[in-house]
Parts: structure tokens; C-alpha cells; sequence
């Protein structure tokens, strides 16, 4: 099964990039002379809980830094493949220590409501966004990542609603950001006037929330989203570590969703003693706004 899924994705980047190439001494590296672009592909198994395990070799990644490189993750079954810019994730990678074999241990977990990739020693990330070929073309053209950049709080609060209903989920955001939602952008939906009575001990806390995710019709908390586009990264954790202390027992996603840049900021804020204590730094996931961007455009895309 490995070598039909790599020998697929190989044969289709081979196609978009005749000159392409595999590293010397290499089965994972792989260079694209006409743009000096470098591909790092990584295979895994499904396991039985669902995950999937890579290693990342740091030799490897030093071998990706200072070029426009892309980490390729593919796995049994997967029909659409993961390709995440690795200028986005290097200085994670440098905040975090490999194993003692040398490599970086990486998880990623599949799912339909969202795909997360786990970097021991750094924390969760959404790459909901990442999956399918459009990564390829920043080697060839612009990238999302401009148009996303000039997005406001309430822009990224409207995609991040629609994403929801589009997911089968009711949503709900604070009563005061509704009037701000940006409708020119995605296609209106409905957002609920008030939380149900069940999360009334967290009530509060969920109604400072940018974004609240709950399964449509079951009255259940599915996601949260704080959107720190000029607060501090801090201040969400801190409301999220709020819901899990005092409603553990409800275990919805947590996202903090950010311009990319504050990504190495989540990853120190997360290693605060009290938010390791808590285990909010076990199941907390950073989603940068073009992830947003791409995973709407993408869910869009399937619905027309």
C-alpha cells in the first residue's frame, strides 16, 4: 500500500514539475530544479486508534531550511494528500527537541470534523487547509497567505461560521460581534440567539467565545474558536482553560486562530506551567487565517 500511494503522489508531481528529482542517498527528499523548490514525503500506516505516526529526521528538515519547502504527509486510504509549507512550522520545529533517534515525532489526526497535526514538544496545529495540490503553486505563483493577511476579526469570525453550518453544526457567537459579520463573503447563515440551558456553569465563559461550534440538533459543545487577531494569544488560552477546568466532561476542539506569524507565540504561551498542568496543552490546536481561508474555500467548492 506505501509504495502505490507514494508511487501516486510521485507520478502526479512529476507531472506538474518534469524536473523533478530525488535527493542523492535519499527515498524522502526530493528537489524541483526549476523553481528551487524541495519536497520532504512522508508515509505512515493507520493505526487502529485512527492515528497516523511519522518521523521527521532533522537532518532533513536542515536540508529544507532557506528554500521554499513543502512536507508532504500521506497515509492508507488517503485520496487527498497533505502538503503543509514548512516555512510555516520551522521555528516550531526549533522550539521543540527530537527524539533521541534524531527525528521529530509527528502525528496527524484524520477526521472528518478536523485534521490535526500533532509535534511532540510544541503543541496541536489545524491543517484542515493543507489538504490537496493548491501548496504547489506556491512555487509557482502567489499564495493564499496575501489575501488571507488582510482579513479582520470579524471576517475571520464570518468564515469560521460558515465553516460550521457547512459541517452540519449550529453555531453561536457573542451577541455585540454579530452586527460586524462580513456576509459578502461567505453565504449567510443562522446563528443561535442564545446557549443551551446545559452549559449554564459555563455560560460566562462561552459567551466571550469568538466562535462556538455545537452539533446541530444534540445541544453538545463540538469547537470553540478565539480569534486573536490584536489580543493576546494568553487571554484565549486562559478562557479555554476556564471551560476545561470547570466543564471537563464536555471535551469540545480548541482552537486558537491567529495571523501565522503568532504561531511560535502560541507554542511558548502553551508551556506555561499552568496550562500543561490543566492538559489544555495536550488538545488545544493553532489554525492560522489561511488555513481558515482554504478550508472554506474548499468546503465551498464541494457544496456548489
Amino acid at each position: 500500500m506505501a509504495t502505490e500511494i507514494k508511487t501516486f503522489f510521485l507520478n502526479e508531481l512529476g507531472a506538474r514539475f518534469p524536473s523533478l528529482k530525488r535527493e542523492k542517498g535519499s527515498q524522502s527528499l526530493f528537489e524541483i530544479p526549476e523553481s528551487l523548490g524541495r519536497v520532504y514525503l512522508r508515509y505512515s500506516k493507520v493505526h487502529s486508534d485512527g492515528r497516523t505516526f511519522f518521523g521527521l529526521r532533522e537532518n532533513d528538515l536542515k536540508w529544507l531550511e532557506g528554500h521554499k519547502a513543502l512536507l508532504c504527509f500521506i497515509w492508507d486510504g488517503q485520496q487527498i494528500p497533505l502538503i503543509i509549507p514548512f516555512a510555516a512550522f520551522e521555528d516550531v520545529f526549533a522550539s521543540a527537541k527530537p527524539a533521541q533517534d534524531g527525528q521529530y515525532k509527528v502525528q496527524i489526526y484524520p477526521d472528518p470534523e478536523s485534521t490535526e497535526m500533532y509535534i511532540a514538544g510544541a503543541g496541536r496545529f489545524n491543517v484542515e487547509g493543507y489538504f490537496g495540490w493548491n501548496e504547489l503553486n506556491t512555487f509557482v505563483g502567489p499564495k493564499t497567505k496575501s489575501r488571507a493577511d488582510k482579513f479582520t476579526h470579524p471576517q475571520i469570525q464570518t468564515l469560521l461560521g460558515a465553516i460550521g453550518f457547512r459541517k452540519g453544526n449550529d453555531v453561536w457567537c457573542p451577541q455585540a460581534d454579530r452586527c460586524g459579520l462580513d456576509w459578502n463573503i461567505a453565504g449567510q447563515f443562522p446563528i443561535h440567539d442564545r446557549l443551551p440551558e446545559r452549559f449554564k456553569a459555563i455560560e460566562p465563559i462561552l459567551s466571550e467565545v469568538d466562535v462556538v461550534w455545537m452539533k446541530r440538533g444534540a445541544g453538545e459543545l463540538a469547537a470553540l474558536f478565539e480569534v486573536e487577531h490584536t489580543t493576546t494569544v494568553y487571554s484565549g488560552l486562559l478562557r479555554f482553560n476556564d471551560v476545561h477546568i470547570v466543564a471537563p466532561e464536555l471535551k469540545p476542539r480548541f482552537h486558537i486562530v491567529a495571523n501565522d506569524s503568532r504561531r511560535s507565540l502560541f507554542v511558548r504561551q502553551l508551556k506555561r506551567p499552568t496550562f500543561q498542568a490543566s492538559g489544555l496543552a495536550d488538545i488545544c490546536t493553532f489554525m492560522e487565517y489561511e488555513n481558515v481561508l482554504d478550508w472554506h474555500e474548499r468546503l465551498r467548492s464541494l457544496t456548489q
